[in-house]
């Protein structure tokens, strides 16, 4: 017979360890931060070590409790994957992947008819968000992460990684006299910006790249400020193949565009950008098919 501490002194512990937090984890739990920190304490005596340091900010875990965290946060997964496939028996469902909006508008729309023509009976739900949902709740099956490093919490795949640089319509060049020769002649176009929700200080933005291309020119009068903004992505893309201007964006995003000339390169400076990551539920019972939709993503990109 197993012997086991409490599940809810279990439970408080891995969720105050996860999110760094008594009171976040009070909030997961529906408790008070009070009942958190009894449960844990119940949790220390069964035990008989401290399982985090007493100290009043920030939240961190004692050697004993780093060795406990892993594995109570993995058995927490597997039995949460375990109730979602009892709930959905249908090896049917469609398989429901969370995506940043403009790579899902984007890139991933557009090639789904290549997923149904390779995989006719595993149906997709796409689930455009900038948001990251928790994959431990059941939000979605396989989440496609967009990031600078790969993603520890969960196990994670990387697909491919993007380059931004200066892109526009066409047409917006043709309305002008002469080509794009200098980053001062690209500055003769309006600029598009969008917010980096984020907040990475060192994202490819306008800002980024204008200090590149002064580090390269210091005469440069990079003192302009953006033109048209927007708070997402997709819209900023629409607006740059409406021929209103120049962006930065990326290069695996906007590939479609690329290739078919509705967009160009406005100048070949270009920033590095980050990771697509596949992520997943250890021991998904759904891994045979997640594997699937990994594996043809990594054959299209």
């Amino acid at each position: 017979m197993r012997k086991l501490p409490p599940l809810r002194s279990l439970h408080a512990f891995e969720a105050a360890a996860r999110h760094g937090s008594f009171k976040a984890a009070a909030a997961e739990l529906g408790v008070t931060p009070t009942a958190i920190s009894h449960q844990i304490r119940l949790l220390e005596e069964t035990c008989g070590r401290q399982l985090f340091q007493r100290r009043p900010r920030p939240l961190v875990l004692t050697s004993v409790g780093a060795t406990l965290f892993p594995a109570l946060r993995n058995g927490f997964d597997v039995l949460a994957s375990a109730i979602a496939a009892l709930a959905e028996p249908d090896v049917q469902r469609p398989l429901r992947v969370t995506s940043p909006s403009a790579f899902a508008s984007r890139w991933l729309v557009p090639r789904l008819p290549n997923w149904r023509e390779a995989n006719p009976m595993l149906p997709l739900e796409i689930i455009g968000t900038d948001t990251v949902l928790d994959l431990r709740s059941g939000a979605a099956d396989v989440a496609i992460r967009y990031a600078r490093q790969q993603p520890l919490d969960l196990p994670a795949r990387e697909i491919c990684r993007d380059t931004y640089f200066p892109v526009c319509s066409p047409a917006l060049l043709a309305n002008e006299d002469g080509a794009i020769q200098r980053v001062a002649d690209l500055l003769r176009f309006p600029l598009i910006h969008f917010d980096w929700r984020s907040r990475d200080p060192d994202a490819p933005t306008w800002r980024q790249w204008l200090a590149m291309a002064r580090s390269i020119d210091p005469d440069l009068d990079i003192d302009k400020r953006w033109d048209l903004s927007f708070r997402e992505e997709i819209h900023a893309i629409d607006a740059v193949v409406a021929g209103q201007g120049v962006a930065i964006c990326s290069d695996i995003v906007v590939s479609r565009e690329l290739n078919s000339g509705a967009l160009v390169k406005a100048h070949p400076l270009s920033l590095p950008g980050y990771g697509f990551y596949v992520v997943s539920m250890p021991l998904s019972p759904r891994a045979a098919t997640i594997e699937s939709f990994s594996a043809w993503m990594r054959s299209v990109i």
